[in-house]
């Protein structure tokens, strides 16, 4: 094909109906974000950018909100369906979606690979002007053997083999007919296998180490930050007939916190804090006070779940630091059994847990003796 011939028109595929769970993310990682915006979404961008339209995204069933959010706001024709039990299935949900639109070529994308550039996407259609299928390769620089249980075997020549990358791009037709027509037995690795198995020939185009598939929960570490700092404030008002929970610690005192909970304001602000650090909003996003399953629920369960989070993202608590403010009762007898009980919820050494108190010299409402407001500051370090 001349070089300033139109290319013919291409749909593309990203399949995205993994769950991603070795990557050690909190959600599937193709909805996990990977340098500052979900990893599908830097794929369907650079293809939308590159004249690539439409763009299917295959999702996992019950995956919509989760694509929703990954999708939100984008400009193109970006259409979302579920897809199947297998890659194959997925891959062929996307293909037979397509079948009104007629594109002339496919490329097939997998999300777990976001760095995409235009400059495999033109490789790989301008190679389709030849080929009825092409797909992006890199060499092999290692050397290589086959194995024979826990021994070398013969070793194999590295010359003749590449590693194999996605986009694969193929004549529309010919590749929904492929996969219309393989065995549904044979699991093939990718949809070249399912092409060559048809007797398509498949040309290689050169591939970018840029490409490389997100895999494992280290493909995120030098996108997370090393430390992430959180703080957080709550309040709740002193009424007569309630009891007085404090850091998880129960103490004596003629008046209690109100809420809708048991009010333990300084377990809210940690909370707060720990939630903040992720970015994951804040407490009455997870508990809203309106749900009736928390009325009076243990503010423990509430620390456990944030820690949760914190853990699913990859961290782990550096320290925590609270402040109590109020005019009574006094927190100092009470601050060793707080600092173990926090610890004890966090699943930390106590002395990574401050705890301590001050007044408002009888100002504000804490100085009046309506309420009592705590204040937390956390640090979260990477694992």
């Amino acid at each position: 094909m001349p070089l300033d011939s139109p290319l013919p028109t291409a749909a593309a595929i990203v399949v995205a109906a993994g769950q991603g769970l070795r990557a050690g993310q909190p959600v599937p990682k193709q909805f996990a974000i990977w340098r500052g915006k979900p990893v599908v979404r830097h794929s369907v961008d650079a293809l939308l950018a590159a004249g690539v339209s439409p763009v299917i995204v295959v999702i996992p069933p019950g995956g919509e909100a989760l694509a929703g959010r990954a999708l939100e706001g984008i400009v193109g024709d970006v259409r979302v369906i579920a897809g199947g039990v297998h890659r194959q299935d997925s891959v062929r949900a996307g293909l037979e979606s397509l079948e009104a639109d007629g594109p002339a070529t496919v490329l097939i994308h997998d999300a777990a690979r976001p760095g995409l550039s235009s400059r495999i996407i033109e490789r790989l259609r301008a190679a389709l002007a030849d080929h009825p299928g092409a797909i992006p390769v890199l060499p092999v620089v290692d050397s290589l053997a086959h194995a024979e249980g826990v021994l070398m075997g013969a070793p194999a020549r590295r010359e003749a083999l590449r590693r194999v990358q996605t986009p694969q791009a193929f004549r529309y037709a010919e590749i929904l007919a492929a996969h219309r027509n393989r065995d549904g037995d044979t699991v093939a690795g990718d949809d070249a296998q399912v092409a060559q198995a048809a007797g398509l020939s498949i040309a290689l185009v050169e591939g970018d180490e840029a490409l490389h598939k997100l895999t494992f929960a280290t493909d995120f570490e030098a996108d997370a930050p090393p430390v992430r700092v959180g703080s957080g404030y709550d309040v709740h008002r002193l009424e007569d007939g309630e009891e007085l929970w404090l850091c998880g610690v129960r103490i004596d005192h003629h008046q209690g916190l109100a809420g809708h909970s048991d009010a333990d304001v300084a377990i809210h602000a940690l909370v707060d804090a720990l939630l903040g650090a992720l970015g994951e909003g804040d407490i009455g996003q997870h508990f809203p006070p309106s749900d009736p399953q928390w009325r009076g629920a243990s503010s423990d369960r509430f620390l456990a779940h944030a820690t949760n989070l914190v853990a699913q993202a990859g961290y782990r608590l550096g320290n925590a630091d609270v402040t109590i403010i109020c005019e009574a009762p006094k927190i100092g007898p009470h601050r060793d059994a707080m600092r173990e009980r926090l610890a004890e919820i966090l699943g930390v050494d106590k002395r990574g847990v401050s705890v301590k108190a001050t007044t408002t010299e009888k100002l504000g409402f804490t100085g009046r003796g309506e309420g009592i407001a705590a204040q937390a500051v956390v640090s979260l370090v990477r694992n």
